[in-house]
């Protein structure tokens, strides 16, 4: 396949706020041995992209600088030692960096067909999602059937993937919302209960609706929930933090529930993470949970589209948090 010289990409000439970026051109990426390049189709806008343009979340060393870490698209090349994909191939994938662009090169082990019946819209807007719900709700916190979950933020992106997950993992499923229209939303996803942060207590609402408390709590407020978040774990509760959008610092916290309770308390972060770790999740993504998205009992909540050039209104959108689901960008 002859593949162009030049391609569009969004540049990130200087971190700050959403007008910084602007579309430009310039060499298509090249392809390391493990990697295959996808002419993308779509691709997803995530938090941390935007803590990336912001100048909080550089990318790791050898990653590209172009923001974007989900894209779906066909495979044009494949690079040496690159396994389970031919040209041609329609797949979706965690990148670690560079979805903004026509074409992205992603480890062929964090690469997943689409599953089927899905557009490249739809497709684009599992990886980030699903990667990171998958590890940290599942692998590490260990949901099971049967136990009680608060989800933080119900109505992002991860809030409706995990509300969906854990309830066709058949476990009981709290969150927190901000507005009526959100609660109703997650609600309809699966939620037993949606609880407005705005005006109500939500560590008050678990104590007087649960059986002493949930057994996880999927958390990306952090600081400024830690200590609701303990008193709100049963006993032998795990705490699973994945963002730090209420701050990373807690001060004078109380830390005798943790010893009292048997508590867990765990974090992480997805772009870290080794390529095996990501290859592990991966499969497993691919062994429990693209059955479900093909059966229809899950499926991506999808906001909003904006064309590729349209980027700095979809970063505008997603810092209001007014969005319920995910935000995508069309890119061919």
């Amino acid at each position: 396949m002859s593949l162009p010289t030049e391609m569009r990409f969004i540049d990130l000439p200087q971190t700050g706020a959403p007008e910084v970026m602007r579309l430009a051109r310039g060499p298509l990426p090249d392809l390391r041995p493990g990697e295959i390049l996808i002419r993308v189709e779509a691709a997803g806008v995530n938090r941390p992209d935007v803590a990336q343009r912001s100048g909080g979340y550089p990318p790791p060393p050898g990653a590209s600088p172009i923001l974007g870490l989900e894209v779906a698209g066909e495979v044009v090349a494949i690079g040496t030692g690159a396994e389970g994909f031919a040209i041609g191939d329609k797949v979706c994938a965690l990148a670690n960096g560079g979805g903004y662009a026509d074409y992205c090169a992603v480890p062929a082990t964090q690469a997943l067909p689409w599953p089927r019946g899905y557009d490249a819209i739809r497709a684009a807007a599992l990886p980030e999602t699903y990667f990171t719900v998958w590890a940290n709700l599942f692998m590490m916190a260990g949901l099971q059937g049967g136990e009680t979950v608060l989800v933080h933020g119900g109505s992002s992106g991860i809030g409706t993937t995990a509300i969906q997950l854990a309830r066709a993992t058949g476990a009981n499923v709290f969150t927190t919302v901000g507005n009526e229209a959100k609660a109703k939303a997650c609600v309809k996803l699966g939620a037993t209960r949606a609880i407005n942060y705005r005006t109500e207590d939500f560590a008050a609402v678990i104590k007087a609706e649960t059986r002493g408390g949930v057994d996880v709590i999927l958390d990306m407020i952090a600081a400024s929930y830690f200590e609701k978040n303990l008193a709100s774990l049963a006993k032998d509760g795990r705490l699973s933090i994945i963002s730090l959008l209420g701050g990373a610092v807690v001060e004078n916290a109380n830390l005798a529930p943790i010893m009292v309770k048997r508590l867990h308390v765990m974090g992480s972060t997805m772009r870290p993470r080794t390529a095996k770790e990501k290859q592990e999740i991966r499969d497993q993504l691919r062994d429990r949970v693209w059955p479900l998205l093909e059966s229809g009992d899950i499926a991506p909540v999808i906001h909003s589209v904006f064309d590729l050039d349209k980027v700095v209104e979809a970063h505008q959108l997603m810092e209001t948090s007014d969005h319920i689901g995910k935000i995508m960008l069309t890119v061919a």
